[in-house]
């Protein structure tokens, strides 16, 4: 006798969608106008014109931590950007947000990033100090806006008003850096298309913001210890991480040191996650949010962190910072690559024509202000490997 078939699995409930959600229907629409897609909403077109771009295929070797090319295990920057906006989605689709525009937001929040991740935009910002200086929010705003080169009738991807606003906006207003050389972009922008910078950006962004926080966070732990720069053991008085492996050793008794490490930062991921939700929930009511325009009002942002979780979060970051983002082998890849970008710079601003032609021709015609913008993008635009493979050829002659 054939056993009866199993009964379908439950489909999680999912809750309504919240009366400051944004709407892709409602979209304040893009700079350059153009007929709707007959297949996909506002939001999610502008997801895979992201996902399509030059700039997210190169985030596949560019630094987070650990110099790309290091090992195939370390977290890069187009894996660190799928997990955030993994995070991101299931945040905002369990909250009744809009899934499609806190994942788009995620999935960009990073394009501006040059090589060898934070090291990179120092060199950057130091080579850039009197030519307008340089910053990777920024950056990430004028590819999709100007440096992506797809289609014929617009410079950019030319995403909606709501896509801009969360790349630029998603960690809060941002008003007061338009008097910074380096935010020139961004003011001349909005004189075209009014951003509202003086406001917070929508729930979703702020959805975004804080899956970044709860990604890097996380598997910076998981390949601390993979790279052998902290042991578990080290982790055990740390907030957050050290309950949570307590938790998976006490219900897995006789589990491995790689299986504890993995599931104690899925627990922890899940802390976060609930521990966000609760707060926005919280906020939210006491907010008495109606609209997408009553978020962007407010005198604090929406989505948060409770208070406990961001003082554990201050201790965890303490620790990470002490013995991974400043051990010595981390600090020599980053002075290696600061020295690397630095002497490419200046050898691409007194030697134009060693770029590619459609760099190197406008450079070589340009005064020393716009020849060292062009630089810095062309710069900013390499992935680890081709900087190295680019300063071993021109500065070592190999």
């Amino acid at each position: 006798m054939n056993a009866s078939p199993a009964p379908p699995a439950s489909t999680p409930h999912l809750p309504e969608r919240l009366a400051f959600a944004e709407n892709p229907a409602q979209s304040r629409g893009r700079l350059y106008p153009e007929a709707e897609s007959r297949t996909r909403n506002a939001f999610a077109r502008d997801r895979d014109r992201i996902i399509h771009s030059t700039a997210f295929r190169r985030l596949k070797e560019k630094t987070q931590v650990f110099v790309a090319h290091e090992g195939d295990y370390y977290r890069t920057r187009l894996t660190h950007s799928l997990e955030v906006a993994q995070i991101a989605r299931s945040i905002a689709r369990a909250l009744g947000l809009d899934d499609d525009l806190a994942e788009t937001v995620a999935l960009a929040h990073d394009l501006g990033h040059p090589p060898f991740g934070h090291a990179g935009e120092d060199a950057l910002a130091a080579c850039m100090k009197d030519f307008g200086g340089f910053d990777h929010n920024v950056q990430t705003f004028r590819v999709v806006t100007e440096l992506e080169n797809r289609y014929p009738a617009f410079p950019g991807l030319n995403l909606t008003w709501e896509t801009l606003e969360g790349i630029i906006k998603h960690n809060g207003p941002v008003r007061q850096k338009l008097k910074e050389p380096a935010w020139a972009a961004v003011a001349a922008y909005d004189e075209r298309q009014d951003l509202l910078l003086s406001t917070y950006a929508s729930a979703e962004a702020q959805v975004a913001a804080l899956a970044d926080d709860i990604a890097y966070n996380n598997h910076d732990v998981d390949d601390g210890v993979q790279a052998g720069v902290f042991g578990i053991a080290d982790l055990a008085e740390v907030p957050l991480i050290g309950p949570a492996l307590r938790s998976a050793r006490a219900d897995w008794p006789a589990i491995d040191d790689r299986m504890l490490r993995i599931e104690a930062v899925r627990r922890m991921i899940g802390d976060m996650v609930a521990d966000v939700m609760a707060e926005t929930r919280r906020r939210a009511g006491e907010m008495k949010l109606n609209t997408a325009e009553d978020v962007r009002h407010q005198k604090q942002a929406v989505v948060a962190f409770s208070r406990p979780m961001l003082e554990d979060l201050g201790q965890l970051r303490a620790f990470l910072y002490t013995r991974m983002y400043r051990h010595y082998r981390v600090n020599r890849s980053r002075s290696a690559a600061k020295r690397k970008l630095i002497e490419l710079f200046h050898l691409f601003m007194t030697e134009p024509d060693v770029l590619p032609p459609d760099w190197g021709a406008p450079a070589s015609a340009a005064d020393d202000q716009a020849r060292a913008r062009l630089v810095c993008d062309y710069i900013a635009g390499m992935t680890d490997r081709y900087a190295i493979e680019e300063h071993r050829r021109l500065v070592h002659g190999e």
